[in-house]
């Protein structure tokens, strides 16, 4: 190893193999891609070999791109977690927070808690990764990552942040239209919503005992978005059966009106909505988020 830069440039190999460009890379990093291409091109002259295979298409590794970077990327992880566990012991709260959760989740409950945080600490920076898909902080290299649901046997350490169910909603327009449902076998002759993107999603099968459009009931609107389809309840589009985190506040506020049916037995289920951590002993700045967190959402949830 000749080039004293030599760890620099392995951090930004590393970015770059994992966004997969130059310039997904140097957004990342907050520098230009010229600068992101130069450290590469240091790196390959470095090591006196050729990393990776560029094209105006993609990058592809080379044989020894790919083994430096099965080395490279565990022996960054190891001293990010290094770092992130001697940064625990003191109490000061900086750096940048990197968080993953639903987009919906997100902006109604993640960012005004870090709108706290920033003015109570002004060292600390936040990435949010608003995503539907299941984020990996281990691979992604993420502080916590907000799930739903049942989890998985893992090596994560999890936080519960508050119960999950789930609430049949329809705005007061639609139900003086089409007349209120008192029974499962009722809505199968309703105007329902559903998540994009499969069939089902929402888990209508759990009220329905079949997946949605299976039967007599009308699919009008899918989409990928928990807060559009929100939306297209509150403008009388149709029922939903959406998580009460999305759909209770619009209860309260009067935009929708909950329907009760006899028996609910998919909220009987022990569920929850965690915050998942990697690190066994969480940083300053993990802890002050997770407790702001649990506080703005309260006991029992502000969406109840």
């Amino acid at each position: 190893m000749r080039d004293p830069r030599f760890a620099e440039h392995l951090a930004v190999y590393v970015d770059v193999v994992r966004t997969g460009s130059f310039s997904a890379a140097s957004r990342r990093r907050a520098v230009t891609p010229s600068t992101v291409v130069r450290q590469i091109d240091a790196l390959e002259q470095d090591l006196g070999v050729s990393l990776l295979v560029r094209s105006t298409r993609a990058l592809s590794l080379t044989d020894a791109g790919r083994h430096l970077f099965e080395r490279a990327q565990r022996l960054l992880d190891d001293l990010a977690d290094t770092h992130a566990e001697v940064a625990a012991f003191d109490n000061v709260i900086g750096g940048t927070l990197r968080i993953a959760c639903y987009p919906t989740f997100g902006k109604r409950y993640v960012i005004p808690v870090v709108a706290l945080l920033a003015q109570q600490y002004p060292n600390l920076n936040v990435e949010l990764d608003l995503t539907e898909r299941l984020a990996d902080p281990v691979a992604e290299r993420l502080d916590l990552v907000v799930r739903m649901g049942d989890l998985q046997d893992s090596s994560l350490i999890a936080t519960k942040l508050a119960p999950l169910d789930r609430i049949v909603v329809a705005s007061q327009a639609y139900l003086e239209q089409y007349g209120v449902p008192e029974s499962a076998d009722a809505l199968r002759h309703h105007r329902v919503l559903d998540k994009l993107h499969g069939n089902d999603l929402l888990g209508w099968s759990a009220i329905l005992g079949s997946p949605i459009g299976g039967s007599s009931e009308r699919v009008v609107f899918r989409s990928d978005d928990f807060e559009a389809l929100n939306g297209a309840a509150i403008a009388g589009m149709g029922i939903a059966f959406l998580p009460s985190w999305v759909s209770g506040p619009s209860v309260q506020a009067a935009e929708l009106v909950r329907v009760v049916l006899p028996d609910e037995g998919w909220n009987q289920r022990p569920s929850g909505i965690f915050l998942l951590r990697a690190l066994q002993a969480p940083s300053a700045k993990i802890r002050a988020f997770t407790e702001a967190l649990k506080i703005y959402i309260g006991a029992p949830p502000r969406w109840s």
